[in-house]
């Protein structure tokens, strides 16, 4: 947490307030926050910079400013960004202050001529101080920051049964290691993938490379409808996600597996489980998703 659908959320509401408007000022009052560089660095190269566009690459936000000059955030697991809070949070690492929108707008932004007049005070709250933002400077160096850590994220056009079949050939591991490994599946994580599994009757255990062509099918189409439905609820609220305007998102109230642990599944009745695959608390109702048989070893005659 945050996932794909709650940096979308995040990025949906920020981009009309920032899109065009310059950063005046930048405060990192936690240094990890910008390591392996010191604060001034990273503030000193943003600052007094026009945002040209507020965009989102799988978990992470996008900040690109004019000159070629980027900064890839990431959330993490405890961090939101917030908008003119008042008072302000406690566990506030960065702060970021706006001016007005040039009267020059970047291609593709929107807001109302009050929001564009505004200024604007943004802090980035995170509890658990696991969050980052990296300097990028120039498009080549984003390029391989990002080819290096992502690999394509479901709802782009590429992400076909014939890439998740090439994504899982010959793999061993559970197919909800292969979700959540962000340099094969970009935006996937830990609820969004036990929702998708759920949806395409897949259980959470079962080898990558195991998966039938219906079943990647499925699965394709289930971690679509997932993440989709998770950007129309303006995410899922389990700790500490909020909005830009700190109101929660709704998409836990539709869950169908994820945080329901000995309680009956929507779809059959049956009680869900919850156990731990790749590492993470993963929960899954084995009547819907049945468990993988052992293949037979083979006897030496």
């Amino acid at each position: 947490m945050p996932e794909l659908p709650e940096v979308e959320t995040i990025r949906r509401q920020l981009a009309p307030l920032v899109e065009g408007s310059r950063l005046e000022r930048m405060e990192i009052l936690d240094p990890r926050w910008s390591r392996p560089l010191a604060p001034h660095e990273v503030s000193s190269a943003l600052e007094n910079r026009r945002v040209e566009e507020l965009g989102r690459r799988g978990k992470y936000l996008l900040w690109s400013f004019e000159g070629d000059v980027h900064l890839a955030q990431h959330l993490r697991m405890t961090g939101v960004v917030l908008s003119d809070p008042d008072p302000e949070p406690a566990h506030t690492r960065v702060r970021l202050r706006f001016g007005p929108a040039d009267p020059a707008r970047p291609a593709g932004g929107t807001g109302s001529a009050e929001t564009l007049s505004a200024r604007r005070n943004l802090v980035i709250v995170d509890p658990r101080r696991f969050g980052t933002g990296e300097l990028l400077l120039g498009s080549e160096v984003l390029e391989e920051f990002f080819a290096a850590r992502l690999g394509l994220e479901p709802l782009d056009d590429g992400f076909t049964s014939e890439h998740l079949h090439a994504l899982a050939r010959n793999r061993t591991a559970p197919i909800k290691a292969l979700l959540l490994d962000q340099r094969k599946i970009a935006g996937v994580g830990n609820i969004y993938a036990d929702e998708s599994l759920h949806r395409a009757g897949i259980h959470p255990l079962r080898p990558a490379g195991r998966l039938s062509r219906s079943q990647r099918a499925a699965l394709r189409e289930s971690v679509i409808d997932a993440l989709l439905a998770g950007i129309d609820a303006r995410g899922a609220t389990i700790d500490d996600y909020r909005h830009l305007d700190g109101v929660e998102g709704s998409f836990q109230d539709q869950f169908l597996v994820y945080g329901r642990a000995a309680e009956p599944c929507t779809k059959c009745g049956s009680t869900i489980v919850k156990m731990v695959v790749a590492g993470r608390g993963t929960y899954v109702c084995e009547t819907c998703q049945p468990r993988p048989r052992r293949p037979r070893r083979r006897q030496r005659g």
